[in-house]
């Protein structure tokens, strides 16, 4: 555990998953380091995993609701970049959270090749090694893949749709070469959620709908 860092009752660092309590604790210290839309993002994000979870047959809306508070952890060490993928995991990983360390590794990689990041990377070239090592070892899960598409379905102003939500970080990361293949499956993977969850997503998004009616 990180000197200095007190967790709430029954959080010590031996389960892969931190109790909603913890969850909770962990977002609000990352929060007083580092404060800024990343936060309120990181609820929405939430939000979103839960609503959509408590429709799909085989995942848990309260742990994918942890899983998306902590999903942006990284942005503790910040200001910084995609350099937050690897401090979230990192820190995740030595708090025994491997579980949700490994959302922190995975939110941001709908296709799993460092390649399709967008923009110059922040670190060093042995970190973005390391994250190259790690990504390479993970066979994505449903829990992977509905993070990654809750990731995409919020900004720190609230929910939005997949194409709203690439644009937005288009215009703060740019773009590269395999953008336009990142952004196709963004999209296949909304479809994915639609189908097994027999609903368009968007409805299921408390005032998404209302929104982009008005």
């Amino acid at each position: 555990m990180e000197p200095g860092l007190t967790l709430p009752s029954g959080g010590l660092p031996s389960a892969e998953l931190p109790s909603p309590a913890v969850a909770e604790q962990l977002l609000l210290d990352a929060e007083a380091i580092n404060p800024g839309g990343w936060v309120t993002h990181s609820r929405y994000v939430a939000l979103a995993a839960r609503c959509i979870a408590e429709r799909h047959p085989d995942l848990d809306p309260e742990r994918m609701h942890t899983l998306g508070l902590l999903h942006d952890i990284g942005r503790r060490t910040g200001p910084n970049k995609d350099r937050h993928i690897l401090d979230g995991y990192d820190f995740l990983t030595a708090l025994g959270y491997t579980d949700v360390a490994r959302i922190a590794l995975t939110h941001s990689f709908v296709i799993p090749d460092l390649d399709t990041l967008q923009g110059a990377w922040d670190g060093t070239p042995v970190e973005l090694a390391c994250l190259g090592d790690l990504l390479a070892a993970v066979e994505l899960s449903e829990e992977d893949r509905l993070l990654q598409l809750c990731d995409m379905l919020a900004v720190a102003e609230g929910f939005c749709t997949v194409q709203e939500r690439v644009v937005d970080v288009a215009l703060r990361y740019t773009v590269n070469e395999r953008t336009t293949e990142k952004w196709r499956a963004q999209l296949a993977l909304k479809a994915h959620f639609d189908r097994v969850c027999g609903v368009n997503i968007y409805r299921l998004l408390p005032g998404l709908v209302e929104r982009l009616l008005a």
